[in-house]
């Protein structure tokens, strides 16, 4: 797949030396070429006036005001393929989408593992036309958030936060998981072993497929550093691979979701990392995490979903 190979291309002859440093600083980046994005046909999005426009933060590119949701296939080497497909969805806050680090990256290393995997870029909240604007709207103060809840001190649970209207992202992932089924003969996909990974946001996506959508039968999940409260979990809910880092401000001393997947007796592996912060996708430089995809790897192979089986 050449298409990582691209995108990247295109960001060194268009931004200066600084603007590849590794720092939390947004620079501009012209739109990266997508040859083999997939239009998902779901529509625009309401009140969205400004057009898709690309930064870079943290050495990544990234992508914001998607209104055109697409999917990007990342198909494995011929005769590699076991069967599995993964739905990656990356990170962002539903503001934009950490294409590289939680997208391009996993697609590519899950590909390697035999399994065909597809980024889903789907359609985000509106931001501020302009690059400065965005950034002086992402470095605005946020409020702390209360503090989980600690039974032996006498500490109440927080209000669960207000609920996001994520129905363009469902419909996104809804038609990702129908062309996949649609296609699965020519990507030599088995419409049984269809699963999906989502970072933070992404992840948030994830867990909202699973629990909402009437029309994805996915076959296994992985939130990756995503919300960790209760769920309503259904009698039919998948097998979920979860992981956070100790020094994300998601976790907070949270179990919630594990504890529900395990009362509702659905198979669930948890990882706990020392460190790692938030958006380490792949991995970061001396974190405990960074042997996170190893472990998913190996549960993927324990749970049969890396045996070769041919597309049906």
């Amino acid at each position: 797949m050449n298409l990582k190979k691209t995108a990247f291309l295109a960001v060194l002859c268009t931004v200066t030396a600084s603007a590849i440093a590794q720092d939390g600083t947004i620079y501009p980046l012209e739109a990266p070429k997508e040859p083999n994005a997939i239009l998902l046909g779901t529509g625009g999005v309401e009140g969205q006036t400004s057009p898709e426009t690309w930064f870079r933060q943290w050495g990544d590119p990234m992508a914001r005001n998607i209104s055109t949701a697409t999917l990007t296939p990342f198909l494995p080497e011929p005769g590699k393929a076991n069967g599995t497909a993964v739905i990656v969805a990356p990170g962002g806050g539903f503001s934009w989408l950490s294409m590289g680090n939680e997208g391009w990256e996993v697609a590519e290393a899950l590909a390697k593992q035999g399994i065909a995997a597809f980024v889903l870029k789907y359609r985000l909240n509106p931001t501020p036309a302009s690059l400065e604007d965005f950034s002086a709207w992402m470095n605005r103060p946020r409020p702390t958030p209360p503090p989980a809840a600690d039974p032996s001190k006498g500490t109440p649970a927080p209000p669960p936060p207000p609920q996001r209207d994520l129905s363009n992202q469902l419909a996104d992932a809804e038609a990702a998981y129908a062309m996949i089924v649609n296609r699965a003969k020519e990507w030599g996909v088995d419409t049984n072993r269809i699963g999906m990974i989502g970072f933070s946001a992404g992840a948030g996506l994830t867990m909202h497929s699973t629990l909402h959508s009437k029309t994805m039968k996915l076959a296994f999940i992985g939130p990756i550093y995503g919300g960790m409260g209760p769920v309503e979990v259904p009698q039919d809910a998948p097998p979920m691979f979860n992981v956070i880092a100790t020094d994300d401000f998601l976790f907070r001393g949270q179990f919630g979701v594990i504890e529900s997947w395990f009362k509702a007796g659905r198979p669930v592996e948890f990882h706990l990392y020392q460190n790692g912060g938030h958006g380490f996708g792949l991995g970061n430089p001396n974190r405990t995490s960074n042997k996170w995809f190893d472990a998913f790897v190996h549960w993927l192979d324990v749970n049969g979903f890396l045996s070769a089986k041919a597309g049906k």
